[in-house]
């Protein structure tokens, strides 16, 4: 069970998540910020609540898994981990400069992240990976993985969405960032998904449906996981692209377009509220 003040906290660090994302992005002058400002409740719940895992041991072997497959979002992740403890948010500002660690897509090398990625379609066959070779050596972690729904165009995840519920692999999380808005149009121009959840459930996945944005919910889903048996999980997270900066929301543009300095001082303004 959630209270207000669990709530509250979520809502906090989220807010606090978007504002050091926008900074980054915008000092960068990058781009995606649409999708990371998308999953920051999901992340807030995750690595505060939900997650298995030490900031002072990154390689603690029975950590949970985490691996972000939409490594174009890294600027969160990173923003995240920061703020998490695996390594100083002074950090933070040398995303995307020359030499830094800190690359426009996840970077494996540094501390909490486990795969390297961005080439859309790799994080759930490595999700699955790990979470057949946790059962099979009787370990007590759990493998994450967060996509965006663009990204369920690759095949790639489609073979990974058959394997999962063979092998029984329960101690699957599959997320899906469900904002309706992938790089060069909406989803159901593209490629359209639809009935998505439907499609989970024909390949035998425990599907959960629920507003991305919504701690309560997000924190009861994942919370209640260890009462679902040989089967793995997928979280149809219905999300807002560029959620919580009202001019972003919604808007294809800023999947790629970096804010000016009198967007950024907009932006912070309506996330630090």
């Amino acid at each position: 069970m959630t209270d207000a003040n669990e709530i509250t906290e979520m809502r906090t660090i989220a807010q606090r998540l978007r504002g050091r994302t926008l900074q980054m992005v915008h000092r960068a002058r990058a781009s995606h910020i649409g999708g990371c400002l998308s999953i920051a409740d999901l992340m807030a719940c995750l690595y505060w609540k939900i997650l298995r895992i030490d900031p002072n041991n990154p390689e603690w072997p029975d950590r949970d898994r985490f691996i972000l497959s939409k490594g174009h979002a890294a600027a969160m992740l990173y923003s995240t981990l920061a703020d998490r403890g695996f390594f100083p948010i002074a950090d933070l500002e040398t995303y995307c400069q020359k030499g830094s660690l800190l690359t426009g897509h996840a970077n494996w090398n540094i501390p909490g992240i486990e795969l390297s990625t961005g080439s859309l379609g790799h994080g759930l066959p490595v999700g699955c990976g790990l979470a057949l070779a946790a059962k099979r050596d009787g370990r007590p972690w759990k493998s994450f993985v967060l996509v965006s729904d663009g990204e369920l165009d690759e095949g790639s995840n489609w073979e990974a969405i058959l394997f999962a519920p063979h092998h029984k692999l329960d101690n699957l999380v599959l997320i899906v960032d469900y904002n309706k808005i992938q790089s060069f149009g909406r989803v159901d121009e593209v490629l359209n998904l639809d009935s998505l959840a439907d499609k989970f459930r024909a390949f035998n996945w425990n599907v959960i449906e629920l507003d991305g944005h919504d701690h309560a919910a997000i924190l009861q889903a994942l919370r209640t996981l260890p009462d679902v048996q040989e089967r793995p999980t997928v979280l149809l997270a219905h999300t807002v692209k560029g959620k919580g900066v009202s001019f972003m929301e919604d808007r294809l543009m800023w999947h790629y377009k970096s804010p000016s300095d009198e967007q950024l001082q907009r932006a912070l303004a309506e996330v630090e509220n």
